[in-house]
């Protein structure tokens, strides 16, 4: 959950309060200066590597599934734990190393399960694994907690032969804990940072996820979203992100906010790593009901879909709201547009935003309803300490220094404050919500759409873990959350060494359709660029 359209035993231990400060607002020394003793020098070996080259590495024998998984825990230490100290990753799976080497067995055995077996990838800390690791939406009241069962989407990576290195920290509860919290910090884990510049935020609340793809601690990575969570981070850190229609990835296994938003999705360098990744991730689950609708709308295999010329003869409306607003922002945003034009595409300006905000004001009120029913219904079954949301609340308070340092926890409070699904109150805000499909749809038909484009969000804004997040402008990822309709973000370029995102949405079931115009945006734009873990924008 990014909460920008609402407010304009392996565990890392949290950071102290003075060191998160200092962090955020000092003005430290570029750490690409030639004067910096502690320079970063990024000379890894697997740097921006695909998934296609790390098979083509275990094809030929010059790598294994092991000494991947080994080079990618190294990187995480060198960089995460020590050198730049982004605090991505918040537990490393013991069982990496043997994970991997099981899949190495079974490729002498001639058994190749597909593109990603073998493949190292992280997994954000609210998707349940049934193994060494804990899953605790990085909050303390859920610390200890090991899950009885894989999640669906868990058994489904499993299945494709993926080696999972860990789990990645995030926004504590999904950003669902207080409207003035940090993108990135968890009771648990402490402050995430952004790779391309260390005091900026790397957007939340899939935060460790998006650092940790963008600086290359592992092939891909796994988030979930609610409303911007996996498409926020992956703009700020310069990925391609994947928010699926809800219902193509089952849900079942991971810590709630909303059933009728949460989707869990791809965060990669590059699109068609993110195409490989989420037709490992779909399938149907008989746990997780909104999954059935998918049947004959999902793919295991999205590839087919990256073909060159997947804009030509497209006819896309464009987000006019965003022709205004930070120069640096804008000028990108019609860079590339001109692309789509260049690609053959038909342009035409649309307002959608301002066509979605009457009901954009009920989306709270669905998400505090059916974020304190999800809760309640995952503690209950959970082989945790706390067994409802009011017992989390209660844990917090109890353990306020080290569970609230910074912020405090007034949006869990006021989501247990309401009632049930049954209440008014509710079924007027979801119904009010859902009339973004009929919005979003009348728009494509009446303008004869394949497609709506936007800056995906702005730039990152600095770290501030007293005051919290800042709105930087740009936000397009409400209209395609409330719908539960697909929306992919492919980097635009960067203001100032930080990365924007450019959006693509459509109706349901249209992720073959979208992957096709993004691969071939992404491909004549080719705007991915490494991070430079500079510490500060601000001169020394």
């Amino acid at each position: 959950m990014n909460r920008r359209n609402f407010i304009k035993s392996s565990s890392v231990a949290s950071v102290s309060a003075a060191s998160l400060t200092a962090a955020a607002c000092a003005s430290p020394k570029k750490a690409d200066s030639s004067t910096d003793s502690n320079v970063f020098t990024d000379d890894f070996d697997l740097n921006e590597t695909t998934i296609g080259d790390l098979q083509k590495k275990m094809q030929s024998g010059a790598a294994t599934a092991a000494s991947l998984t080994q080079q990618y825990l190294d990187r995480i230490d060198a960089v995460d734990k020590k050198g730049p100290g982004l605090n991505a990753v918040i537990e490393i799976n013991p069982d990496a190393l043997t994970m991997a080497k099981a899949m190495d067995e079974e490729r002498k055995a001639g058994n190749v399960r597909g593109p990603m077996h073998g493949i190292p990838i992280l997994i954000k800390d609210n998707i349940d694994t049934h193994d060494q690791m804990m899953t605790t939406a990085g909050a303390l009241a859920l610390e200890g907690h090991r899950a009885a069962n894989d999640a669906f989407v868990v058994k489904k990576l499993r299945e494709a032969g993926a080696v999972i290195l860990g789990k990645t920290n995030l926004s504590e509860w999904a950003n669902f804990r207080s409207t003035r919290s940090s993108s990135g910090w968890s009771s648990r884990g402490g402050q995430t940072r952004n790779p391309y510049v260390l005091d900026r935020s790397p957007c939340g609340s899939s935060s460790g996820s998006g650092a940790a793809a963008a600086a290359n601690l592992c092939a891909v990575a796994v988030g979930t979203e609610t409303d911007g969570s996996v498409i926020a981070p992956s703009s700020f850190c310069g990925l391609v992100g994947i928010k699926p229609t809800v219902g193509l990835v089952s849900r079942s296994g991971i810590i709630p906010i909303s059933k009728t938003q949460d989707t869990a999705g791809p965060m990669a360098r590059t699109v068609t790593d993110a195409a490989i990744l989420l037709g490992a991730m779909t399938g149907i689950d008989p746990t997780d009901a909104v999954t059935t609708e998918s049947a004959g709308n999902a793919a295991t295999d999205y590839t087919p879909f990256l073909k060159t010329g997947g804009l030509a003869g497209k006819r896309i409306g464009v987000e006019k709201s965003f022709m205004d607003g930070q120069e640096g922002v804008v000028g990108l945003y019609k860079q590339a547009i001109d692309v789509l034009k260049k690609q053959g595409a038909a342009v035409v300006e649309v307002d959608l935003l301002k066509s979605i905000r009457p009901v954009g004001g009920a989306e709270f009120t669905v998400l505090q309803y059916e974020f304190k029913d999800g809760v309640n219904n995952y503690l209950s079954t959970a082989n945790a300490g706390v067994k409802t949301l009011a017992d989390v609340i209660a844990f917090n308070k109890k353990n306020e220094a080290k569970a609230m340092p910074f912020f405090k926890q007034e949006t869990l409070e006021s989501s247990e404050a309401k009632g049930d699904l049954t209440s008014k109150e509710y079924t007027d805000a979801l119904a009010k919500t859902r009339g973004s499909r009929q919005i979003i749809d009348k728009l494509m038909a009446d303008n004869k759409l394949d497609a709506i484009c936007g800056t995906s969000i702005g730039f990152a804004g600095c770290i501030d873990l007293i005051n919290g997040d800042y709105d930087t402008g740009f936000y397009f990822c409400p209209p395609a959350a409330m719908a539960g309709y697909p929306h992919i973000t492919v980097p635009m370029g960067t203001v100032h060494g930080l990365p924007v995102g450019f959006s693509f949405i459509a109706g349901a079931w249209q992720e073959g359709p979208l992957l096709s115009m993004a691969y071939d945006y992404e491909q004549a734009s080719k705007k991915r660029t490494k991070p430079t873990f500079i510490s500060s924008l601000i001169p020394a």
